[in-house]
């Protein structure tokens, strides 16, 4: 029996490598470069987590102000800074965005993810959003549309690209003026994630969650791996 107690000591200490067990056991990376977990073809899908619950903002054909909301979203230029968001073209606020050149970008947070939500629940053509969510529709002062006065952080985008890719059409936007509540912002005059408490959107569950804990420093993780 000592002998087998031994042998599985050391394998054990082999495969950890001398790391605590329970730590590396929930390692999933550690496990598969072990060849004891492998990758299974889930077929064609975009499980690309998080996604932005974005809502972007515009005014429709008759000029009232509306908006709907985005998961298909994010930063896509540096310089100039751009943003993409990506409409289907079943959205009511589509026409408004392929007319007048221009949207605004909200970020949701947990404060207002009821107001949020509500943006991708019902059509403008039926309901007048702003109105119902008890929000206020500020003009852009740069561009052709309305951004959400209550959200923390809004952009303005001037329309420099668009491409039909099927279901949905791809608008880039030029951001020309970025607005945020100064409770927002941190020491250097920068939105603060901590303080806007992002909505976070795993679209297939159709769950939100919170920003969640910082788990290392960008630019530093992998420096461990500089030299081998």
């Amino acid at each position: 029996m000592s002998g087998w107690l031994v042998i599985s000591f050391n394998f054990l200490f082999f495969l950890f490598q001398g790391k605590c067990p329970w730590c590396t056991i929930h390692s999933y990376p550690f496990l598969r470069r072990r060849g004891l977990f492998m990758k299974k073809d889930i077929g064609i899908c975009t499980p690309l987590y998080p996604a932005p619950a974005l809502v972007v903002t515009a005014y429709d054909g008759k000029g009232k102000p509306g908006g709907l909301m985005v998961a298909w979203g994010g930063v896509c230029n540096s310089e100039p800074p751009c943003v993409s968001v990506a409409v289907a073209k079943t959205r009511h606020t589509l026409e408004g965005i392929m007319k007048r050149k221009a949207f605004c970008v909200n970020v949701s947070s947990e404060e207002v993810m009821g107001e949020a939500d509500f943006f991708g629940l019902v059509s403008g053509r039926d309901v007048d959003k702003f109105e119902t969510a008890g929000l206020t529709p500020r003009k852009g002062n740069l561009v052709d549309a309305p951004f959400i006065e209550e959200f923390p952080v809004s952009l303005e985008c001037e329309v420099v690209q668009s491409m039909d890719l099927g279901s949905h059409f791809l608008f880039v936007g030029k951001v020309v003026k970025t607005w945020a509540g100064e409770e927002y912002l941190d020491e250097k005059g920068y939105p603060d994630p901590l303080k806007v408490k992002p909505l976070i959107f795993a679209p297939k569950c159709g769950t939100y969650y919170g920003l969640g804990r910082a788990v290392g420093k960008a630019y530093g993780e992998g420096k461990k791996f500089r030299g081998k």
